[in-house]
């Protein structure tokens, strides 16, 4: 299996697994583990792992643990801009460039997502647009290995899909955990102006 389908394959399976878990996904598990069994370990250990969580839970309980993970808890967010730019002016130009990206595809999420959740980023790589996702991803390194602390501090099941998305990034430099390190620390910012149409949806995140 050559990286870029590894690649590709291991975000379009963390794309059904960041949803909304629903009938869908219940019905799509052995697929979804007929799949994963054919990545490669770095990938496939994780990934197996949460299929094997969410095949041995009730839909009605992973629901719950979705809303009171992701809606409910702002450190646990998965719109990747959120962490370097809160709810502020500069967070509409840097959802743009995730915008222009999909359209450049002629992707728009079913979901009525933004385009910088995780898992529509993941989504536009597993439909072939894998350089195009993985550069967003790179760019914002540094939310996402915060998000990935956030979930193992949990202990939400949802830390393995992360760390799945992780391993197919290059391995961490120094810039990105300084980065990491300064968001743990301060936090996104917090002016909460000048987001539309941008304003967060959901929950309080």
């Amino acid at each position: 299996m050559t990286t870029a389908t590894r690649d590709r394959t291991t975000h379009m399976v963390a794309s059904i697994l960041l949803g909304y878990p629903d009938e869908r996904l219940t019905g799509a598990l052995p697929l979804l583990e007929e799949t994963v069994a054919g990545l490669p370990g770095q990938v496939r250990g994780p990934l197996a792992a949460f299929l094997a969580h969410a095949a041995a839970t009730p839909l009605a309980a992973l629901q719950a643990h979705y809303v009171e993970t992701f809606d409910l808890k702002r450190r646990c967010c998965l719109y990747l801009t959120y962490y370097a730019y809160g709810d502020t002016r500069r967070r509409g130009g840097a959802l743009l460039r995730f915008k222009h990206a999909l359209a450049a595809e002629g992707f728009e999420p079913e979901s009525g997502e933004l385009p910088d959740h995780l898992a529509v980023v993941c989504e536009l790589s597993g439909r072939g647009a894998t350089r195009q996702a993985t550069r967003l991803l790179r760019e914002h390194r540094a939310g996402l290995e915060l998000l990935a602390r956030a979930l193992d501090s949990e202990g939400s099941p949802y830390r393995h899909v992360v760390a799945a998305v992780l391993a197919t990034l290059p391995p961490l430099g120094d810039r990105d955990r300084q980065a990491a390190l300064r968001l743990a620390a301060e936090g996104p910012p917090a002016e909460e102006v000048g987001l539309e149409p941008y304003a967060l949806q959901g929950g309080d995140r």
